[in-house]
């Protein structure tokens, strides 16, 4: 049975690295490592995490210059392959300024930084990032981001509902975000971005594990021989 083998990619100023690194390492036990982004190669990591916070100040537009960074190439082969890729907030911005993930992150509808525990939606649990939870299940996680209204064009928003792609969206939309949409697969089902923070909600300690199933979701689908 395959294992799990999590690297957590660390670019100047990722500021959840430690909060997802704690929960594959410490809560669900699993092999994990952190990756540098000037690393050029990501070594046997089967999983990928681009963590949150603001990467390179978010200078230019969020997510745009980490898109450079040398691990960059490797991670975007590895997706590219196949390899399984979850971005979270600054990571979602990331995977779509690569082009991994379509559409955009814009400023938020209000103009002003939300951070707040917001309502959540599982819109698809057949997905190797939501298979521990119930199709239509509500969830609490936290958001905490300045540009997390997502955008893409009307042909891009039928494909993405003709194809299963929407994986959890806003009950409250706080954003803005076109569809309420709050997480993303692409095509390929093996990358996943999403704006609300999982790792914040992922241990008994913090009142709230919500977010846990869906790192129990992508660790299962491994064994599983994904």
């Amino acid at each position: 049975m395959p294992e799990a083998k999590v690297g957590v990619i660390v670019f100047p100023g990722s500021n959840c690295d430690h909060d997802v690194y704690n929960v594959f390492k410490n809560v669900l036990k699993t092999d994990t490592e952190f990756l540098w982004h000037k690393n050029s190669s990501i070594g046997d990591r089967n999983i990928l995490i681009l963590p949150g916070g603001f990467s390179y100040g978010d200078y230019l537009r969020c997510g745009a210059i980490s898109k450079f960074s040398p691990l960059m190439k490797e991670v975007i082969r590895f997706a590219n392959e196949g390899g399984i890729v979850i971005g979270i907030c600054n990571g979602f911005q990331v995977l779509c300024e690569t082009g991994l993930l379509p559409g955009a992150l814009l400023r938020n509808g209000n103009l002003k930084f939300i951070c707040k525990t917001v309502t959540l939606k599982v819109e698809n649990n057949k997905s190797i990032f939501t298979g521990e939870y119930g199709i239509k299940e509500e969830i609490s996680l936290p958001v905490a981001h300045g540009e997390g209204n997502y955008y893409c064009d009307d042909e891009t928003l039928t494909r993405l509902i003709g194809n299963n792609q929407i994986l959890l969206r806003y009950v409250d939309n706080p954003n803005g975000s076109l569809d309420n949409i709050a997480g993303i697969q692409n095509e390929n089902r093996n990358v996943f971005g999403l704006m609300p923070h999982p790792e914040r909600a992922s241990e008994s300690l913090l009142s709230n594990i919500s977010g846990r199933k869906i790192f129990e979701s992508v660790i299962e689908s491994v064994k599983q021989n994904f």
